[in-house]
């Protein structure tokens, strides 16, 4: 079974930037997607990006689309996800998942890292 530690959340200034790190250990196949998702306080988790690990396709939340960037390290077992121009509604904590479907309801999941984002 894979699992996922995410690093690199933080507190930060509206309009700044921030690149968090999702590490993978067992393997991970062909078949699997890493995505990230994100839950803020009294809120549903929300899905902001997923990426295909072989063929690299890449799906984004509406939210977050042109400003966030998903992008994975086959040779670090790593996935990232870039966050620029960030807003205070970027607010929540960020989680890795990793699955064959992008309904991710089979999968592992990490313990999350919260992004703070102050205005």
């Amino acid at each position: 079974q894979v699992q996922l530690r995410e690093s690199g959340g933080g507190l930060v200034q509206a309009g700044d930037s921030l690149r968090l790190s999702c590490a993978a250990s067992g393997r991970i196949y062909s078949s699997h997607i890493l995505g990230w998702f994100r839950q803020a306080p009294g809120k549903e988790r929300e899905f902001v990006a997923a990426i295909r690990w072989i063929r690299g396709s890449t799906y984004y939340g509406d939210s977050v689309k042109g400003r966030f960037t998903i992008t994975r390290d086959k040779a670090e077992n790593t996935v990232y996800l870039q966050m620029n121009d960030l807003k205070p509604e970027d607010t929540a904590v960020y989680y890795c998942a990793v699955d064959i479907s992008l309904d991710f309801d089979r999968g592992s999941w990490g313990q999350g890292t919260q992004v703070t984002v102050s205005s």
